[in-house]
């Protein structure tokens, strides 16, 4: 039984048929630029998260390379508590799909929007979630690349799964440039956004601005476009306000973590998740 789904050439509204091959299609949980996510169950009713690339790209060979790259990165990586579960990927019927662990939460941009007390009341162990996911992500020797609150989900308890590796690449041993450079400006690093070399630093800088954001309920910049992240990045009156002058109840030890990962320059920045990791034991 194969998915039916849009009309040809549709990309808009819940699918017409229920099914995806063997699943059973129950709830469209969200909806992106590559690809849709649905609550998918199997004949014994267990449940999954079901992605399933759109239609209108299956001629793209951009966005397929990027879908299947994602899914053989996640293949090697999900044995982490803090990484989505991955079961399987492949192609029914020109679709691609990555069938994966269904987490009961929202993402961290959602439980930002509507002030979820959960931030507050599990900050620290979301935080240091977070941290561990990238670490495990990078001593994979895997750099994740498109790092932001999107790609946080967070369980009704308060635990993280990282998801979307459709941008991560294996971590060079020296900083590569590559020939484009996608990503969320707001969250990516200055030698990203000038178009320079990058490695796995570029990761750290993207979770210094998710966790200041945490933190203080703020974003450490003013802009949404990546003209407009450059200008305030590189402008150097526009210094990084304190993490303890939005919230004065982090301790110091915590915003010098944080402010080192912000560091316009890698060089400065922390070297390795790792050490990153050793100073927020302590940091609290």
């Amino acid at each position: 039984m194969a998915f039916i789904g849009r009309n040809e050439g549709e990309d808009e509204g819940l699918a017409k048929a229920a099914t995806f091959g063997s699943y059973r299609l129950h709830e469209l949980i969200n909806s992106g630029g590559m690809a849709d996510l649905w609550l998918a169950t199997n004949h014994k009713e267990e449940t999954y998260a079901l992605r399933l690339m759109h239609r209108r790209l299956r001629f793209n060979y951009l966005a397929k390379r990027r879908f299947l790259r994602g899914c053989e990165i996640l293949s090697q990586i999900h044995n982490h508590e803090q990484v989505i579960g991955y079961f399987g990927h492949g192609k029914l019927e020109g679709t691609l799909y990555l069938l994966m662990e269904y987490v009961e939460g929202a993402n961290l941009r959602e439980m930002f929007n509507r002030s979820d007390p959960i931030l507050v009341e599990k900050v620290w162990d979301i935080l240091y979630d977070m941290a561990q996911a990238l670490e495990h992500v990078h001593d994979s020797g895997f750099m994740h690349l498109d790092y932001k609150p999107e790609n946080l989900m967070i369980t009704r308890n308060g635990q993280v799964r990282l998801i979307d590796f459709d941008l991560a690449l294996p971590k060079p041993e020296q900083p590569i440039k590559l020939w484009k450079y996608a990503g969320t400006p707001a969250y990516m690093a200055p030698e990203q956004l000038l178009h320079k070399a990058i490695d796995h630093r570029a990761d750290i800088f993207a979770f210094g601005v998710t966790a200041y954001e945490l933190l203080t309920h703020h974003r450490p910049f003013v802009g949404e476009t990546a003209e407009q992240v450059i200008q305030w990045q590189l402008d150097r009156s526009h210094d990084f306000i304190p993490l303890r002058e939005h919230n004065p109840d982090l301790s110091a030890a915590m915003e010098k973590v944080v402010m080192k990962c912000l560091e316009r320059d890698p060089d400065k920045r922390y070297p390795f998740m790792s050490v990153l990791v050793r100073d927020l034991k302590t940091a609290p």
